[in-house]
């Protein structure tokens, strides 16, 4: 049955491919030999195409005249086109279960037309580079060293920059070595490797062995291609190839792709590089020379003259040793000019005409016409600047990616224009390929004065296809990412972000919302459902993303902060002043309708827009490094922790999902980090850290994004428990104990005496002028001194806080009144007291003094009840709606979000409906049943009120957690409770209509069962049972007891068994060993989590007035009219947020800034003392003493060479001096010297 189904979805897949590529033939054509030419050396058996006679069709064999005068046959004249018969998937039975793609082509089909095909149809990756292998062909065999190099240096260096190599693609030669190599590298890499080799053959069609199994005019999905398995070279096509484009010039047994790939190396070399042609550079197109027949000149010279480098094996042989001779060897000789063929008769000429026939006929001794080798070969030495000869058997393939980059720098230089950095190119081929080693040690080395300029480009490649490395590369030598960083170009950079990301959807859907129109709604649909490899680069770029702006990123980016800050490039777009969404809509709408004139001004902090856009992408080298270079460390990596963890809500695939959290992580282990470096530096300047607000992002400060955030782990942490200890304990001391704070509540007087100890405003200014134990405490106090001045109100009791300038001086009598009563745990003890007795009263009305009725009640303590709920309605409604500085949607948005927020609500809505029930007579019942059930709701709040004590909090939290638990237990409880009470009460009672006992007998029932209550008389009938009943249908309807049955009671007994067995044993066991494991999960982190909830309780009661329900109405008209007649500004809600401006600011970032960087250099030495750094350290060493080696041994062969020289010298002068010595023209006039006259000191030594 499975093979049937995947038989049929296959069926499916393959008729989908041929749907997509039916229109091949219409555009694709075939060439056919159409005249037939007679080769005069096949008795007339075959045409000069190499075709016999009978493969011919009769009108290429009508026309003898025609034929007869004709002496050599040609492609274009003696050939027609036809639609393609060969294209599809391609599958070497028995070779490999990957298909691969095939097209039969002409000679002359566009190669626009087939480079999009392979990269927009096939899928194949836009190429980082492209070398075509030439040479090698035939059954001629490899040397051991060339294959090496293919293997070792091509295949590796192109598995490292993600390139294509042409080859001609058969299990021969060089293909054969390639194909192999490729193959074992893929084998080897890991399946997720990102640059993966293209192996693509490009072949004559009449060469191909058995290529008539590749016909199929409707096309082939596949086509078998039945491959010999032998040793021996062949023509057929080698299967570790990904593509093959079959040229076919109506000829056979021929070799004549050479024109049309040529053609495709040069329209690829002016592609670009890049994500959907993204990149700074056009794709870099090599070609490499391996032996080669005397006719390979001819394609060199071709592809020379399109500006295409080569890279020459000198040593493999044929045409590869006879350029690295003539190219070593003659670069002394002057230029051949080729405008004139008189210069060229002149000395120098002929005899540089002479050295390269000479060296011809040296390496192609068979050769009988050399001239037009000798024109070619001189031709080619012209454009010498573009060919670099490489001696693999000397060098060895090792640094092969290096010779490929210089191969294709030494030709771009030729290239560039003449006021262009030399440089450029090789920075550009650097960075495409991801090669930031290169980039170090040949172009940052510090010979180079690179400008803004040089790098703008390619910091743009580097960041849109995330290379990191590279981007920490250029900030480092010279490019001031203030210049580069526009708004303009931020909104291109996130126009670049890739299709298949959840940044892309989000970002197209809020820009099908501002444009509004079906249009764009579909095209967004056309862009969603389409894959990055289905469409090519252009349509790419003029989609919706091309219209993107920064007023789409900002309503993202609201959409993953929520209210915890504004709303970010308001400033930029001109939207600060406007609050509400529909007018801010309608004025972005009509901005980006404009000259957008703000896309050329410089962004307001670049570093930071940068980590966000790396953050929406799920970048995370790119994200920690723009991290680590933009400023406020500790509230940016708890702003990319929000960020990722509200992405991975919203991403459905699992491991993008998975990494989102782990980066989520990640950043609040920074936060974490960087906060304990500052901690332990300075008490003080930590606090502040964590109050300030930041104008970088939107207003907020430390302790609202971590708790936006869920960042457990941070406010776990002694700094910010310090900070919230102080806040809640006020002006008192710490260590004062609860039972002097309870006896100082009932009897004020005693906050005169000792018996609460205060901290002095003395103590206060000491600690916070306290001096930073790590740096100058002139520093330190010049920030203490400039932080004071900043205007906080009522921030003058804690520590560590910038305040105001002081108040007038209070009497002692008030002052110690207020801090004992404004402090944040007396308001707590306070509302915690109140709420009992307001519990007590609510339990006397409900039982003791519950009247009914108007006019007979309520009662006097019931109205007190009345007005006690009143006030804390009252207080409900402050908090919701004048506590902040949000708009009232936020406010109310941010009250509904917290649980016991909504536990409140439900006890006053609870409250109201018994309270207008019970005032009527009719729903009098109603109503008190309403309150009892409201009492409850009313006691649970309790729980919440307990989270701040230090033990019983984390058993809140942990019942908590067990409470889902409940709930999955109940489910199985309630199937396995229904399933056992149907069955039971079927069999018990055949007929019992009544609701009432159906409900009770077959879940109460049950229910009760599990606790021991079991009816032993009522289930077994053999017990006596005393209960009336009856048989008659008529009394049981009218409510009488029916009477058990007494067939299969046996049953009964059966099932309860196994019900109680289940349910006691297996159930509740279960339900322990549930509780059990989220006890022992949730234990081990309850304090982080008791921490992080502690948060809440103190903001909650910090901004609580001091008088609790019943009494806080006093506290809220005086509130009333403080605000809102004597118009004073409000103290408690600048508590945890603080502003600094001018120098305060610049020093607590810079002094946050030294921190973090203390941290990383921690870090960075941890990291180095690793086995892993230490292992890649030494071999970094070893690499540069091989590097030496090689040098070395260079030396040692010129030093050989010169010794060569020097004994020919001295052999040669030996001979001079004996000639002239037996010659009797020249009398010497002394004897000639001897060794021992030359070296004295020798002779002496001896």
């Amino acid at each position: 049955m499975s093979g049937t189904e995947e038989g049929e979805n296959g069926r499916g897949k393959l008729s989908k491919s041929e749907k997509d590529q039916s229109w091949i033939p219409k555009i694709i054509k075939k060439r056919v030999c159409t005249t037939f030419v007679e080769d005069s050396f096949s008795n007339g058996r075959l045409c000069q195409c190499g075709g016999t006679r009978d493969s011919h069709a009769s009108v290429a064999l009508g026309d003898y005249f025609s034929t007869a005068i004709v002496n050599h046959w040609d492609s274009g004249q003696h050939s027609s086109e036809y639609p393609t018969d060969a294209f599809g998937e391609l599958q070497f039975a028995g070779a490999s279960k990957r298909h691969s793609y095939f097209l039969r082509l002409s000679w002359d089909t566009p190669p626009s037309m087939v480079y999009t095909l392979m990269t927009a149809h096939w899928g194949l990756p836009s190429p980082n580079l492209v070398v075509s292998v030439v040479g090698g062909e035939g059954r001629s065999k490899v040397k051991t060293w060339v294959r090496e190099v293919l293997r070792q240096g091509l295949v590796k260096a192109s598995q490292s920059t993600g390139a294509w190599i042409l080859t001609a693609g058969l299990r021969e030669g060089v293909g054969r070595c390639v194909g192999e190599a490729v193959r074992d590298h893929a084998t080897a890499a890991s399946s997720l490797s990102f640059n993966k080799v293209v192996a693509l053959g490009i072949t004559p069609w009449g060469l191909v062995h058995n290529r008539q199994q590749l016909v199929n005019p409707q096309g082939s999905f596949p086509a078998k291609y039945y491959v010999q398995n032998t040793s021996r070279d062949s023509c057929c096509l080698d299967n570790n190839y990904q593509a093959f484009l079959l040229v076919d010039d109506g000829s056979v047994g021929r070799r004549g792709e050479t024109g049309f790939r040529a053609k495709l190396e040069d329209y690829i070399s002016h592609q670009r590089t890049g994500i959907w042609g993204s990149g700074s550079i056009d794709i870099p197109v090599l070609c490499m020379l391996v032996s080669g027949e005397a006719a390979m000149l001819e394609r060199v010279d071709l592809s020379l003259k399109n500006s295409i480098p080569w890279l020459v094996l000198a040593g493999s042989g044929g045409v590869a040793d006879l350029l690295s001779d003539i190219l070593e060897n003659l670069s002394s000789a002057p230029a051949v000019p080729l405008s004139s063929e008189g210069d060229s008769e002149a000395g120098p000429s002929v005899d540089l005409k002479d050295r390269v026939s000479e060296r011809i006929r040296k390496h192609f001794p068979a050769q009988a016409e050399t001239d037009k080798l000798v024109e070619r070969a001189l031709s080619i030495y012209q454009n010498r600047d573009l060919i670099t000869v490489y001696h693999g058997e000397q060098e060895g393939p090792d640094d092969f990616d290096t010779v490929l980059l210089k191969a294709l720098v030494g030709a771009s230089k030729q290239r560039v224009s003449s006021d262009a950095s030399p440089y450029t190119e090789e920075l550009k081929l650097a960075v495409t390929w991801n090669r930031v080693d290169i980039a170090k040690s040949e172009l940052f080395n510090g010979d180079i004065h690179w400008r803004y300029e040089d790098l703008e480009d390619s910091m743009t490649d580097a960041l849109v296809n995330n290379k990191p490395q590279f981007v920490r590369l250029f900030t480092e030598n010279g490019l001031n990412i203030l210049d580069y960083l526009t708004y303009g170009r931020l909104e291109s950079l996130y126009s670049s972000v890739a299709d298949s990301t959840l940044a892309y959807r989000l970002l197209q859907r809020r820009l099908a919302e501002r444009q509004g129109t079906a249009g764009s709604v579909h095209s967004l649909a056309n862009l969603l459902d389409s894959s990055p490899s289905k469409g090519s680069a252009g349509s790419q770029q003029s989609g919706p993303a091309k219209e993107l702006s920064l007023f789409e990123v900002s309503r993202v980016l609201e959409m993953l902060m929520g209210d915890v800050c504004q709303p970010f490039y308001y400033t930029a777009l001109g939207l600060e002043f406007i609050t509400s969404k529909r007018k801010a809509f309608k004025r972005a709408s009509k901005l980006l309708r404009g000259d957008c004139s703000y896309r050329e001004q410089r962004c307001l902090f670049p570093w930071a827009s940068l980590f966000i856009w790396a953050v929406l992408q799920n970048r995370s080298d790119m994200a920690v490094y723009f991290w680590e270079m933009a400023g406020e460390s500790v509230l940016s990596a708890l702003s990319g922790c929000k960020m990722l963890r509200e992405l991975s809500k919203l991403e459905s695939e699992t491991e993008t999902k998975l990494s989102m959290k782990e980066l989520a992580q990640r950043f609040e282990n920074v936060a974490h980090d960087v906060f304990s470096s500052c901690y332990q530096s300075s008490e003080t300047r930590s606090f502040t850290l964590l109050i300030r607000k930041s104008p970088v992002w939107g207003g907020t400060t430390c302790l609202q994004m971590g708790m936006a955030a869920d960042a457990r782990l941070f406010f776990s942490h002694d700094g910010v428990q310090s900070l919230l200890s102080q806040i809640w304990w006020g002006d008192m001391k710490r260590s004062t104990e609860v039972w002097k704070l309870l006896l100082t509540f009932f009897c004020p007087i005693l906050c005169y005496t000792n018996l609460i100890s205060f901290r002095k405003q003395e103590e206060v200014q000491e600690d916070t002028r306290r001096p930073n134990e790590d740096a100058p405490g002139r520093d330190s106090d010049s920030l203490d001194a400039d932080t004071q001045e900043i205007h906080s109100p009522g921030s003058a009791s804690m520590k560590g806080v910038p305040r105001s300038p002081a108040p007038p001086r209070r009497p002692f009598v008030v002052s110690r009144w207020r801090q004992f009563w404004f402090s944040p745990v007396t308001s707590f003890l306070g509302n915690v007291l109140m709420y009992f007795l307001f519990l007590l009263l609510f339990a006397y009305v409900l039982l003791v003094d519950f009247k009914a009725p108007p006019p007979d009640g309520p009662a006097i303590t019931e109205y007190v009840l009345y007005f006690w709920v009143f006030t804390i309605v009252c207080e409900e409604i402050r908090e919701t709606f004048f506590v902040g500085s949000m708009t009232w949607r936020q406010r109310l948005r941010l009250y509904m979000q917290d649980v016991w927020n909504k536990c409140d609500l439900t006890a006053i809505m609870l409250f109201i409906t018994g309270l207008v029930c019970r005032m009527f007579q009719w729903s009098y019942e109603f109503g008190r049943a309403m309150l009892c059930v409201d009492y409850m709701v009313f006691t649970l709040r309790l729980i919440h009120i307990f989270a701040i004590h230090k033990q019983l909090g984390p058993k809140i939290i942990i019942v908590g957690k067990m409470m889902k638990d409940v709930f999955f237990f109940l489910f199985f409880l309630g199937v396995w409770i229904m399933a056992y009470g149907v069955a039971n009460q079927a069999l018990i009672y055949s007929y019992d209509p009544r609701p009432d006992r159906i409900f009770r007998r077959v879940f109460y029932r049950p229910y009760l069962h599990i606790f021991g209550q079991i009816p032993v008389e009522e289930i077994d009938v053999g017990k006596h049972w005393d209960m009336p009943c009856t048989d008659n249908v008529t009394q049981i309807e009218g409510g009488a007891e029916p009477c058990r049955s007494q067939y299969g009671n046996w049953l009964v007994v059966i099932l309860l068994v196994i019900y109680l067995l289940v349910t006691n044993i297996l159930l509740i066991n279960l339900l322990i060993a549930m509780f059990s494991h989220t006890f022992s999960k949730v234990q081990e982190n309850s304090d982080v989590y008791w921490k992080f909830q502690r948060y809440n309780l103190i903001v909650e009661y910090h901004s609580k007035p001091s008088l609790a329900p019943p009494f806080i109405f006093l506290s809220h008209l005086h509130l009333f009219i403080k605000r809102n007649i004597r118009k004073v500004p409000s103290v408690k809600i600048h508590q945890f947020v603080l502003e600094l401006k001018g120098k305060a600011a610049n020093k607590l970032m810079t002094w946050e800034t030294i921190q973090k960087e203390n941290f990383l250099t921690a870090q960075s030495k941890i990291q180095r003392a690793s086995d892993s750094e230490r292992l890649k350290r030494m071999s970094v060493k070893v690499d540069s003493v091989l590097k030496q080696l090689t040098e070395t041994r260079d030396y040692d062969h010129r030093l050989r060479a010169l010794e060569t020289e020097m004994e020919y010298c001295s052999s040669a002068l030996s001979w001079i001096v004996d000639t002239m010595a037996q010659s009797s023209t020249v009398k010497p006039p002394r004897p000639p010297p001897t060794l021992r006259d030359c070296f004295p000191s020798s002779s002496s030594s001896s």
